[in-house]
């Protein structure tokens, strides 16, 4: 499995060092067409015409021609897991690597949901029967109602109005409120997810995620130290792989890579009672409302109202996306600087995206 080179891993730490986070049911894919999955060891991809979909052909220039005013490196659409867009711009290629930021937080679920099928956490576990005591400046009592599905939801009720949220330190892990009564965009308890990955399996992080996710579908890339941060980089395609493996819901082919479909699900499903747009670390569109990083304002009406409402995403900083759209069988793929005025992981971006992808299928 072909690796970063230790030079492109220091750019990539080097660069997100300066651009580092801040703060019902889903419709089976369509089964008109089978899935397709690229070969594991190749470079190999299946591509399909958009005018074999019917799809607006004289669109895409648009289509590129925004996307390119938006800073955008890379961009794919997989339709059944072929590729039938593809573009790079500037000097960035198909072998480029750049960071993923908070998209990553939901391989970390995938991987989390792994690691409890194999029986070696629960997520109804304390935190702090992998963290040890202590992890936080709270009471004893007060940390021990942290558990690991708390910190997959975003509803640990530490106080992410700290000077640094991204800080893992016990003294920066503040008391706001009980764990589970308070939904809040939170880095640093998601970040320490790591930590019980690793508790738990007896393995470092990226060498388990390395045997559990990645060498099983082809994907390049490593999680590099930034800062308190854990952040994945990668090629394009690699990303698209990753969003492949979501659309089967956690099948890579015939190989299951996830086999606990309840998991899957809920992953992919409201995860608790304060916004209803937000799974296990997974943005999910077309819910009622929604809420944002580092607010606690409830905003009526779906993520993106231009997009699929059955679309879920992983979403980081500075506009990148990986967006799976079961009812279309679709997966879209954005990397590059930020759109415009990005709201952390969400930006008007989003939606405004989805208006151009929809003048070109056309849905």
């Amino acid at each position: 499995m072909k690796n970063f080179r230790l030079l492109g891993a220091i750019s990539l730490l080097l660069l997100y060092s300066c651009q580092k986070d801040k703060g019902g049911e889903n419709v089976d894919p369509p089964v008109s067409a089978a899935l397709y999955f690229p070969p594991i060891n190749s470079t190999e991809w299946q591509i399909t015409s958009p005018a074999s979909l019917n799809w607006n052909s004289t669109a895409i220039d648009g289509l590129y021609t925004y996307l390119e005013g938006k800073s955008t490196k890379a961009f794919i659409i997989l339709k059944n897991g072929k590729i039938v867009l593809e573009k790079y711009f500037g000097t960035f290629t198909q072998n480029s690597d750049w960071y993923w930021a908070s998209a990553g937080k939901t391989m970390t679920a995938f991987l989390t949901g792994i690691a409890q099928e194999e029986g070696l956490l629960k997520l109804s576990d304390k935190s702090s029967k992998y963290l040890g005591s202590g992890w936080t400046s709270l009471s004893a009592a007060k940390e021990d109602l942290i558990t690991i599905r708390h910190q997959l939801t975003m509803t640990t009720g530490l106080d992410d109005g700290v000077t640094d949220n991204d800080c893992t330190a016990p003294d920066c892990l503040v008391y706001k409120a009980d764990a589970g009564t308070r939904w809040a965009y939170h880095n640093a308890p998601y970040t320490i997810l790591d930590k019980v990955i690793e508790a738990a399996s007896g393995k470092s992080f990226q060498t388990y995620f390395q045997q559990r996710i990645r060498d099983r579908i082809g994907m390049r890339g490593l999680w590099v130290k930034s800062g308190y941060n854990n952040v994945y980089g990668s090629d394009a395609r690699s990303m698209a792989r990753f969003g492949l493996l979501l659309l089967n819901k956690g099948k890579w082919d015939q190989t299951e890579i996830l086999k606990d479909k309840d998991y899957f699900n809920a992953q992919i499903s409201t995860s608790q009672n304060f916004n209803p747009s937000y799974g296990y670390l997974t943005w999910l569109n077309g819910k009622q409302d929604y809420m944002l990083p580092s607010v606690q304002t409830v905003f009526p009406g779906s993520l993106a109202p231009n997009a699929p409402a059955d679309m879920y995403c992983a979403l980081g900083k500075n506009d990148q996306k990986i967006y799976i759209v079961p009812s279309q069988s679709l997966v879209v793929i954005r990397m590059g600087d930020a759109a415009g005025n990005s709201h952390l992981a969400l930006s008007s971006f989003d939606n405004e995206l989805w208006g151009k992808v929809k003048t070109v299928i056309g849905y």
